[in-house]
């Protein structure tokens, strides 16, 4: 086990994290990146993106983040393979701790750890990961333009996403497993005056089929009542929108969270509760959830540190 010192530690490797390494290393301040369970954050899993500025063709979101990723250690930013298990903010300089057990001390903190996509639990959704399943209506609804989709959920993310794809797409499925919805009243007022939405109530999706990709799902109807039924609706995209879970059970009596988890900042900065720590990226943003808003939250975070720093 080996103890290393920087002045500022960012723990991820998503957008938020790699440009907090790119402004941090150019102003000078030595920063160290703990890359965290998935080198690159989530979005090494997007096949294509439309919508970062600078690229108007598509680029992989693999490849976007090797981009950054050479970008932030072109000016000095340190990357380390590993992630972060426990964090101990109760000392200067803080402590934290990687699942291999080397520690590390830090003067200020970026926690960057995004957050990831729940799902139903079907397995067939981690089969067609890429190939027609998504969480990220406003990421790939455009592949789906003029074409039949299924959003699963019943909250304002499900009835957001719907609405979201009911201007790009032919049709859109709204299967909600219970017999009303959870979202907002104002939110449900408006789907109903969506013509292409169709709302199932008391459906649950219970397959998706296949050859190369998503075709089409199966759902039930009152599942295990005398009145079940069964159908088979064709489609080829399906989105899950049943929540997400920000990467901060680490952080658990360390660092005040909402109820949902997100780590809670304050006078819109990038601080937390604890001084000299910063939160940047999806696990302190509960509404956006896009990488070019996290890479703006990065940037900000590291304006933040190198201002402690200074005063500090």
């Amino acid at each position: 086990m080996a103890t290393t010192h920087t002045q500022c530690l960012i723990i991820g490797s998503g957008p938020a994290g790699y440009t907090a390494g790119i402004y941090l290393s150019r102003a000078g301040v030595k920063s160290i990146i703990i890359a965290g369970p998935q080198q690159g954050g989530q979005l090494t899993d997007t096949h294509e993106i439309e919508n970062y500025p600078a690229f108007p063709d598509p680029i992989g979101g693999y490849d976007l983040m090797q981009l950054m990723e050479q970008q932030a250690v072109k000016f000095g930013t340190e990357l380390i393979t590993g992630e972060i298990v426990s964090a101990d903010f109760s000392q200067r300089p803080f402590q934290l701790t990687t699942d291999s057990g080397d520690i590390y001390t830090a003067d200020a903190v970026i926690v960057a750890t995004g957050a990831t996509a729940k799902y139903t639990g079907l397995p067939a959704e981690q089969k067609y990961r890429g190939q027609g399943v998504s969480a990220c209506a406003v990421c790939d609804g455009f592949f789906y333009r003029k074409q039949d989709v299924i959003v699963v959920g019943g909250g304002d993310t499900a009835v957001g996403d719907a609405i979201y794809l009911s201007k790009i797409c032919n049709k859109v499925y709204l299967a909600v497993r219970k017999p009303y919805l959870r979202a907002s009243k104002i939110l449900q007022d408006r789907m109903k005056d969506i013509p292409n939405i169709e709302l199932l109530t008391e459906h649950v999706v219970t397959d998706i089929f296949g050859e190369n990709g998503v075709e089409g799902v199966e759902v039930v109807f009152r599942r295990g009542t005398s009145d079940e039924t069964s159908r088979k609706i064709p489609v080829t995209g399906y989105f899950a929108a049943v929540g997400r879970k920000p990467q901060t059970d680490f952080l658990a009596g360390q660092i005040e969270l909402d109820d949902n988890g997100y780590i809670i900042t304050k006078n819109h900065s990038t601080s937390t509760n604890i001084p000299g720590v910063f939160a940047a990226g999806d696990c302190a943003d509960p509404i956006y959830r896009q990488a070019v808003v996290a890479a703006g939250s990065g940037c900000k975070s590291a304006l933040d540190v190198e201002k402690f720093l200074s005063e500090n």
